[in-house]
């Protein structure tokens, strides 16, 4: 009668632990870099979103807009491809079937090219002039203007897989370092930069904000 209990309780341990690596197994997530894609300009826009702020955004689209008009402004731009925002400038993190992140980034050098159609957008559909907007980047870096990842995948790495993936495409593009701006008062994502390799090399201002702009040699 032991020796049965003993069977019964070693094949029932078993039995759960074999339970448990599937369900481990089911809930792994493969996580890939790539190229986005048109067709993924909406859930572009709203990383994009997530990346600047909404009170960033609605500074941007003036006091008689809101965050929907924003959206529907930022997702036209991401499907161009002769944009800052756009899918061509645009790593996306994929889970195997949607986009759980992103990092848009291009040549410092373009900004002032890259960016009139948003100056343009803004004028039209916001009636707001930001033509004398500051730069926040010049020649000589791959610009990383925006990076997010879903908050459900937070905490996995995938930011820093994203960081590390476009600081390969600026290589390549043969510029001599990656830039960016952080929020002074986001110290966390400062941090996860620095882990990277990113210095600060000075302060700028976007949006409203005081930025530290920071800086991953090559």
């Amino acid at each position: 009668m032991i020796q049965r209990q003993k069977s019964f309780v070693i094949s029932s341990f078993l039995s759960n632990l074999a339970a448990f690596f599937r369900i481990i197994s089911m809930t792994e997530v493969k996580i890939s870099i790539r190229q986005a894609r048109p067709n993924e300009a909406e859930r572009i826009a709203e990383f994009i979103i997530m990346a600047m702020t909404e009170e960033c955004c609605l500074h941007f689209c003036g006091p008689h807009h809101d965050i929907n008009d924003f959206r529907s402004v930022m997702t036209s731009l991401v499907a161009r491809d002769d944009t800052q925002y756009s899918y061509l400038n645009t790593l996306v993190a994929d889970d195997g079937g949607s986009v759980i992140g992103i990092c848009v980034s291009y040549d410092g050098a373009l900004l002032h090219q890259l960016r009139q159609p948003f100056i343009d957008a803004a004028l039209k559909e916001w009636n707001m002039d930001h033509s004398s907007i500051p730069d926040e980047t010049q020649a000589g870096e791959l610009y990383l203007d925006s990076l997010a990842v879903d908050a459900a995948y937070r905490g996995r790495g995938i930011a820093k897989l994203l960081l590390q993936a476009s600081i390969q495409k600026s290589k390549r593009m043969n510029l001599p370092s990656t830039g960016l701006l952080v929020d002074v008062g986001n110290p966390r994502a400062e941090a996860l930069y620095n882990k990277v390799g990113f210095k600060c090399a000075g302060t700028n201002s976007w949006g409203g904000h005081e930025m530290r702009h920071l800086v991953f040699k090559n």
